[in-house]
């Protein structure tokens, strides 16, 4: 799909990987609806590209979302699922100074569950019936997963999320099939985004020493990857990963 065909909706789009996708897609002609919860972060973006705050884990604001984006936009045949957060912790630990055992919070469970995949499938879902309402195809949805999906120490909670974006990435392209709605994924490693420049460095220093092209992508690396699914019309159902020949552990 041409992109200045496309009619699409980027959740997380207030800063970081979002925003440069929500302005990537404006500069190159599609329509775009950018969502956030942030909404002080949304005014930075493009004056072309239409906004509205957005907290994806709001079963009735992401319904009302899509909605409002299908009048914005004269439709929705698009759909970017790249919001998402971390609350990395250990799921168990003993801490070497104090002695102290502790575990990951059910807080920091639920949320970023709430937020990655919940909020994906709330997103996802009412793009889908929007478009057997307003039969829409050719569309297009992407999914930002993380190569954390294959395992990462302290990432319980978004591990979990990532690998089943991708799993679903496979499960909602057979099921829109008939819709003629492709799925895909896209998995970038370590980004610079306002999420990882708040990592320790000593932390940062180690995960780039593990990257075999020696720095951190940034979000323009990512970008390519994202627009060769919405472009290509033949790939469906897979995941890229974007991560400089990374592997987590």
């Amino acid at each position: 799909m041409r992109l200045d065909q496309l009619k699409v909706i980027v959740t997380g789009a207030g800063r970081g990987m979002g925003a440069h996708f929500a302005t990537e897609l404006a500069n190159a002609g599609a329509k775009v609806a950018a969502g956030d919860i942030d909404s002080d972060g949304l005014e930075s973006l493009p004056a072309g590209v239409s906004k509205r705050k957005l907290d994806v884990t709001n079963e009735a604001e992401c319904d009302a979302f899509v909605r409002w984006a299908q009048d914005e936009l004269g439709g929705v045949n698009g759909l970017i699922n790249n919001a998402g957060i971390i609350r990395d912790a250990l799921l168990a630990k003993r801490s070497r100074r104090t002695g102290e055992i502790s575990g990951m919070s059910t807080e920091a469970w639920n949320s970023v569950l709430a937020v990655n995949l919940t909020g994906a499938m709330f997103m996802t879902r009412a793009f889908a019936l929007n478009a057997i309402e307003h039969e829409v195809g050719p569309g297009v949805v992407v999914n930002i997963s993380s190569i954390s999906r294959h395992g990462s120490r302290g990432q319980t909670n978004y591990v979990a999320t990532k690998a089943a974006l991708a799993a679903n990435t496979v499960t909602w392209a057979r099921e829109f099939a008939p819709m003629r709605i492709r799925v895909g994924a896209v998995a970038p490693g370590m980004i610079e985004t306002p999420m990882t420049q708040g990592m320790n460095q000593k932390a940062r220093d180690a995960l780039v020493a593990g990257i075999p092209v020696g720095r951190i992508g940034t979000p323009a690396d990512i970008w390519h990857a994202v627009r060769f699914v919405l472009e290509c019309d033949y790939f469906n159902a897979r995941t890229i990963d974007v991560d400089g020949g990374a592997s987590m552990s």
